[in-house]
């Protein structure tokens, strides 16, 4: 199943008898509510999706920024933008999909069978020439049916365990992970024994680079094949991107939900600063 489509490949694909249903992620760490933007010019039909409150829950400080949503609550959230089962289902948000991915890593992990990513979102369809729409999409509540994510899913113990027996990688920018800056968590570092791998190093422009350049990065982070890979960010949302870098190479990548908003405010954890894991 491709996991990946170009914008030319679904603007054919919306004129088709059963189009793909078509999701707006657009959220950023600066601006969380993508909703002004998307009202502004969105694709054709698609759906604004609320990373804060329906990609997550709300949870203590313990839990992290970005919990992951139960299945009922997501479940319920995947009706709202009009899915059922069977559905084809494309994510994008303003281009490198490093929010689109969290929409596409539960849907994969919820047992939706095809979900892809807009390659170089809304940014790159507008490049083509391709048309935009305003407004709100209300569409029909859907009858959906997901599973619960039993697997890819790592907890607390098991990510500070991981670099015993594979690789962790630290998927935010390098002097967050160096410990040179720290924007809003508590604490400023990593986890001890992770390898820094910023998975902004997966895009060129936008867009993602071929799988062989991916499958190269994850190599001389560690990742060579057959080692246990996981990875986390600042609250799990560019870690999914990094799965999804990783599912584009032919490798499963753990995704720790919790991530360093979790790890920095729970008491006893222990930080590491610099260049090494």
């Amino acid at each position: 199943m491709a996991l990946l489509i170009s914008p030319d490949d679904l603007a054919a694909a919306l004129r088709a008898d059963a189009p793909p249903r078509v999701l707006d992620v657009r959220w950023r760490l600066d601006r969380p509510d993508g909703r002004p933007e998307y009202l502004a010019g969105h694709l054709p039909g698609a759906v604004f999706v609320d990373l804060e409150t329906e990609l997550a829950r709300h949870g203590d400080p313990g839990d992290g920024r970005h919990p992951l949503p139960g299945r009922a609550e997501l479940e319920a959230a995947a009706r709202r933008w009009g899915l059922d089962d069977g559905d084809a289902v494309v994510v994008y948000d303003e281009g490198g999909a490093l929010s689109a991915a969290r929409a596409w890593w539960l849907l994969h992990r919820s047992g939706v069978a095809d979900v892809r990513v807009l390659d170089g979102g809304v940014t790159a369809w507008a490049a083509a020439g391709l048309p935009l729409e305003t407004g709100d999409v209300r569409p029909r509540h859907g009858t959906i049916t997901l599973e619960p994510i039993v697997d890819g899913v790592a907890l607390i113990d098991e990510a500070a365990a991981w670099p015993g027996h594979g690789v962790l990688l630290d998927v935010r920018a390098a002097e967050r992970y160096r410990g040179e800056v720290e924007p809003i968590d508590p604490l400023a570092g990593h986890i001890p024994g992770a390898v820094s791998l910023p998975t902004t190093d997966h895009l060129d422009d936008g867009r993602f680079r071929d799988a062989a350049e991916i499958r190269a990065t994850f190599v001389a982070a560690g990742a060579e094949p057959g080692v246990p890979v996981a990875a986390y960010c600042g609250s799990g949302v560019t870690a999914a991107h990094t799965a999804f870098a990783g599912a584009l190479a032919g490798i499963d990548v753990t995704v720790y939900p919790g991530s360093w908003s979790q790890w920095s405010n729970t008491p006893g954890r222990p930080v590491a600063t610099g260049p090494q894991p």
